[in-house]
């Protein structure tokens, strides 16, 4: 697919962007209770062409919105549960017992990953080193390799799940090649009966859902990622970029170079060929740990702080605000430096990274709502800080 090349074409793929908005991702937040930020995330993720890791337990409607997704493009799905013994064979199919008998070594992929436009991958991290070097290159090239046999897929996106995050090194490639990350709970007892009802009148009307944008579209939206300008920004982010790695969040620069897409593609979904400093909001979902969300949503929104109107005319509303942070998280992330305090002898450049983060935590507690467990954080993170010689 060619970008647009004149000033019409590219002003007609510019609405196509808010079709895909207007027509696709704004219902399905009425029909997903409470899943707002996954659907947004799933649209940049589209434009982009990207991959998405979704954490959380199990029917919390992740499968779920990857088909209600393909269903509102017409895109064909994959969909797949992996275990520890599952084979390559059962991701992109067996041999072609006709072409073997001929002596050729040819996968037969009709119904599999390789001929889907949409993958769903629940219990991502159980991937075996038997397939786990040929979904990498699906993930990060979309290219599908089997001996002498090599195909460019038609894959849009790739959605990874799991209740848990990787444990074992060797899964690090894998979780690497998700470009963002979000998580999907049981939604809150009071919006229960919103998901009940919203729930039934998605099951009732399964086959009702009228596809307005199709994959072509969505395909003209990828092609017109190469038109988009991010020198406005560049500054920006390459000092972000700098900031992050500081304070513990590991960015390699391939990692550095493909976020690029997705800053992109929200300034897409947003009507725009230009990326501004509120397109960076994305970049909250780039943690690793959950330990990180805090901290990432502490130094991304002090960035955003300083868009200007002009900017802000056009954002993303994910741009706007972020959620109050999570008492629990604040404080499970403030026993682990504590206890790496009183562990360790730390360096001085480790004092300065640590009081670094201190300092991201200390801001994130005045965001706490309740007024007790904003005072005991703050404490908490003031006598730390002592502890280190900085004066609160």
């Amino acid at each position: 697919m060619n970008a647009p090349s004149s000033s019409e074409e590219m002003a007609e793929v510019l609405r196509l962007g808010q079709k895909l908005t207007d027509t696709v991702l704004e219902p399905m937040k009425r029909s997903f209770v409470g899943k707002d930020e996954i659907i947004d995330l799933l649209g940049i993720c589209l434009v982009a062409r990207e991959n998405l890791f979704i954490l959380g337990p199990p029917g919390t409607a992740k499968s779920a919105l990857v088909q209600q997704l393909a269903r509102r493009i017409e895109g064909q799905v994959f969909d797949y549960l992996l275990t520890r013994f599952s084979e390559p064979n059962e991701i992109f199919g067996p041999f072609d017992i006709r072409r073997l008998r001929d002596g050729e070594l040819i996968t037969n992929t009709e119904g599999m990953l390789p001929e889907a436009t949409f993958v769903f991958l629940d219990e991502l991290l159980n991937a075996n080193s038997a397939i786990l070097n040929s979904l990498l290159l699906v993930l990060n090239e979309r290219i599908f390799r089997r001996g002498r046999e090599t195909r460019h897929l038609p894959t849009l996106i790739v959605v990874g799940a799991s209740n848990h995050l990787p444990q074992d090194d060797a899964l690090g490639a894998l979780f690497d090649r998700f470009l963002l990350r979000v998580r999907s709970d049981n939604v809150h007892q009071e919006q229960l009966s919103s998901v009940l009802s919203a729930g039934w009148q998605l099951d009732m009307r399964r086959e009702e859902v009228a596809a307005e944008v199709t994959i072509e579209d969505v395909r003209q939206l990828n092609a017109l990622l190469r038109s988009v300008d991010l020198s406005q920004v560049e500054s920006v982010y390459v000092e972000l970029v700098h900031r992050l790695r500081h304070v513990g969040v590991a960015i390699s620069d391939r990692r550095a170079v493909k976020l690029q897409r997705i800053l992109a593609a929200s300034a897409l979904l947003c009507g725009r060929l230009i990326v501004n400093r509120t397109d960076l909001w994305v970049l909250r979902h780039i943690w690793d740990t959950e330990e990180q969300q805090d901290v990432l949503a502490a130094v991304i929104d002090d960035v955003l702080q300083d868009a200007t109107d002009e900017e802000k005319a056009t954002s993303h509303p994910r741009s706007h605000g972020n959620n109050a942070p999570d008492p629990e998280r604040l404080a499970a992330e403030i026993e682990r430096i504590e206890t790496r305090i009183e562990q360790e002898k730390l360096p001085p450049t480790d004092q300065a990274y640590v009081r670094d983060q201190l300092g991201l935590l200390a801001a994130r507690c005045q965001w706490v709502s309740d007024t007790q467990q904003r005072d005991f954080l703050a404490t908490k993170v003031n006598q730390l800080l002592d502890r280190l010689g900085v004066t609160a």
